[in-house]
């Protein structure tokens, strides 16, 4: 949790250092991003909101994605990822948008995806997704590791 804590701060300050803002739809990380980004002193300045939008109902409702886009996409992919990160930058207004979809584990999902599956966007001035694959069923280390990995992508982005 610490090293998670210290890349939440090391983005945290850049967006402030930047003058921009950030929203997060997370799904499998069960709000670990959004916990993280809101440890550090100060994130009134950045973080806008977030939802934890672990099903179809949540993303149409809190994100406000219409239903016929969720159905040309699956979820936990590439595509539904960009999807989210769109939806919450739109949906609060915000210069960054941030998703996360997968499986956490201890087994897959019924989309086919094992354990350890997931994908990661970020949606602003920079659009960029990725997939992750721990190969590990361990739900909590893959809950860790997908907040990380999308707080690093982001972070990458904005040095």
């Amino acid at each position: 949790m610490k090293e998670l804590l210290a890349i939440a701060n090391t983005v945290g300050e850049a967006l402030k250092r930047r003058g921009e803002t950030i929203a997060v739809a997370e799904s499998s990380a069960g709000g670990l991003i959004s916990a993280a980004l809101l440890a550090v002193p100060g994130a009134s300045a950045y973080f806008q909101g977030g939802g934890v939008v672990y099903t179809r109902g949540a993303k149409v409702e809190l994100m406000d994605i219409p239903p016929a886009l969720l159905d040309k996409v699956r979820s936990s992919s590439e595509p539904h990822a960009e999807i989210l990160a769109r939806a919450a930058k739109d949906r609060l207004s915000t210069d960054w948008g941030l998703a996360e979809t997968g499986a956490s584990g201890p087994t897959g999902n019924r989309y086919g995806d094992a354990a350890g599956h997931t994908c990661i966007a970020i949606d602003g001035p920079v659009s960029k997704v990725a997939t992750i694959e721990t190969e590990s069923n361990d739900r909590e280390e893959n809950m860790l590791t997908f907040a990380k990995e999308a707080l690093q992508l982001l972070g990458k982005h904005l040095d």
